[in-house]
Parts: structure tokens; sequence; C-alpha cells
């Protein structure tokens, strides 16, 4: 097990660089680059794109920015040499720290190939590097946006598998039944309907939009929270995100329930079952005592990408619509602002996030069912 997860580990490398090479080449081609944001609020214009007169790319590599009229050049290339489009180069001559300024300095193009090798180097030491807008480091920016994603993810996946196991259950315990009929009638609902519109559909309901005022629109805790006693701290936090976890769990919920009810199914007509129940065992040391370790190996195993896939997927609207600044609206807002520091560091740290959770997953396969043996079948 230990030589299989150690080249699973050593995977990582070359399918994380494949994984920020792609996204690093596809932004070459995005018109609306960091510096066209900037010079689109220096001149109060409200979208960058509306100076885009042609071509594509990443804006610093033009020799001349579309609608930068009226700007000096020394303030664009400034930009460049800050976002790192571009260097200082000064003459052997030059004495002191570069400057553009002195006439020994100019500024000297980055390629795209060489800005790509620098940012691999740096995150290699976890060095992400600054937010071009918010003057804030990438690490400190996602750790201060972490806990409503955080709460987000664990609640609605906790509350998914509290809810879709036992129900997942006892619908293949009673298959064909009316209760497995009109369970699974509420389920295809709830996988049908999106969890932006389930979240407007609850603050229509129950935060004041039109008819109860129970829950709170907007917010992770109230104005006064650093006032209320510990127990009012706790009766605030669950009073805030009961409606956005209840909005994040919907489609999770159904997937979970049926997941949970095929598995079953499929265990419960397997030989070793019918043995069982040929011995005079109970239906319930039949179900629990034999079918559950077998049919929950694949739900089990699945936790960690499961809560990775709320923590950071399906959470940029339900983020938008309760008011919540979270990773979602952080990287939807990074997008539109072409905010590459914050793009390609949170890109990395998921991405190496997501491949570990793959290794896990496997060692939870074998935590559930210690008859499964990776290395062998790689063998």
């Amino acid at each position: 097990m230990a030589a299989y997860i150690l080249r699973r580990l050593l995977l990582i490398i070359p399918t994380l660089i494949g994984i920020m090479l792609v996204n690093f080449t596809l932004t070459q081609f995005v018109p609306g680059g960091p510096i066209e944001q900037i010079i689109a609020r220096v001149q109060g214009e409200g979208d960058a794109l509306r100076n885009i007169t042609g071509g594509g790319g990443e804006a610093a590599q033009s020799t001349e920015y579309a609608g930068a009229r009226g700007i000096p050049p020394e303030l664009l290339d400034q930009l460049e040499v800050q976002m790192g489009f571009a260097r200082i180069a000064c003459t052997p001559a030059h004495e002191g720290e570069p400057d553009l300024k002195s006439p020994e300095c100019h500024k000297e193009k980055i390629g795209a190939a060489q800005r790509f090798l620098i940012m691999l180097g740096n995150y290699l030491r976890f060095d992400f590097g600054t937010s071009f807008f918010r003057s804030i480091s990438v690490i400190d920016l996602v750790l201060e946006k972490m806990p409503v994603s955080i709460t987000l993810g664990l609640w609605s996946t906790l509350i998914a598998y509290l809810i879709s196991i036992p129900l997942g259950i006892r619908k293949a315990v009673r298959a064909g039944t009316s209760f497995d009929t009109w369970t699974s009638g509420i389920i295809i609902v709830g996988y049908a309907i999106p969890a932006f519109l389930f979240a407007v559909l609850l603050m229509v309901l129950f935060a004041g939009g039109s008819y109860w005022q129970i829950f709170p629109l907007r917010g992770l805790t109230s104005d006064n929270f650093a006032d209320l006693s510990l127990w009012g701290k706790v009766k605030d936090y669950l009073w805030h995100i009961t409606l956005p976890v209840l909005a994040t769990t919907i489609s999770s919920f159904a997937t979970l329930t049926l997941l949970t009810k095929n598995s079953f199914l499929d265990e419960i007509n397997k030989q070793y079952v019918m043995t069982a129940r040929a011995k005079g065992l109970t239906e319930r040391r039949v179900l629990y005592g034999h079918v559950f370790r077998n049919a929950m190996l694949i739900v089990i195993a699945g936790f960690p990408a499961m809560f990775l896939g709320v923590f950071f997927g399906s959470s940029i609207l339900i983020e938008t619509i309760f008011s919540l600044d979270g990773l979602g609206r952080l990287g939807f807002e990074a997008a539109v602002q072409r905010d590459y520091p914050v793009i390609f560091g949170t890109l990395y740290v998921f991405g190496l996030l997501g491949l570990l959770v793959g290794i896990l997953s496997d060692l939870m396969y074998v935590l559930v069912d210690p008859r499964i043996d990776f290395e062998r079948r790689a063998g």
C-alpha cells in the first residue's frame, strides 16, 4: 500500500503542472487583462471590455493599451513591472536599486513561458503573491474567506449523510412500496430544482421576501455577534446558516439517497444474503450485520470527494444570494477582475487538495474494507 500511495503522490506533480499549464494558456487568449481593468477604473469605465478594440490575450502583452489615452506611459510601465509582465533592466554602470526613472534603466518584457516558470517556482514554495486589486496576500485572502465555505461544505455534507443514508436504506428495504414511490418523487423534484432557485424560494418564503420573516436575509452572523454570550453566538450562527445550508444540501441529498438505495439493493440480492437468511438470522441482523458494510463502501469512501465538491463547487450563486463572502464569490470576482494571483493561487491550492482527496478516498476504501488492495491491483 505504501508503494501505491508513493506512486499516487508522485503523479500529483505532473498532473498539477498540466492543470496550471492549461489554465495559464487559456488566459493568454482572454481579452481584458488586469492592466486594462485598472485603466478602466482610472478612467471611470465600468467594464474594461469596452476599451478593447481587438485581439486577445493578456492586455499587458500589447505595446499600447486600448483606452489608455491620457494615462502617462510611465504609469503603464510601472504597472507592468508591478504585476510581473515586465522587469527593470539596468546597465552595469547603474548604481543602487533598479528604477525606471533612471536613464540607465529600461523596461524589459517577460515572455509568457518565462512567467509560467516563475509562477511555478513560487508556487512550489507556496508563495502565491499578492492580489492585484486588494493589496493582501493570496493566502491571507483565502484564509479570510475560508470560514464561509467551510460552513456550507461541512454542514451540507453532514446533513446530507445523516438524512440520505437512513432514507436510502429504508427505500431499499421497502422497494416497490408506496413509501418508496412517494419518497422517490420528492427526491426527483429535489434533484431537478437548481440550488440557486431553491435558495430564492427559501428567501421568499422564510426571509421576509413575501411571507414570513423567520431567518436573516444576509450574512453569516449578526452585527452584535461579538457582544453575545457563547450560547447566543451559537444560536445566531445556526440562525444565519440555516437557509444557505438547506439550499446547498438539496442536490447532494438527492444524489446520495439514490446511491445508498441502489447500493443496498445490489447487495441484498446477492447469494451471501440469501445464505444468512437461510441460517435463520433476523432481517435486522442480516441488514446491519452483513449487508451494511459492503453496501456502504462506496458511500462512506466517497465522503472526502463529496465534501470537497460541496466545499468548492456550486456555492458562487448561494454565496451571492445570501451575501456570504466566501471562496465562491472570491473566485468569481477574481475572474471578472482578471486578478491572476488569486485565480492561479486558488486554482493551485484547490487542484492540490482535489488530488490529495483522491488518494484519501482510496484509503477510505481500504479502511472500510481491508480486502481491497490497490497495490496488488496496480501490479
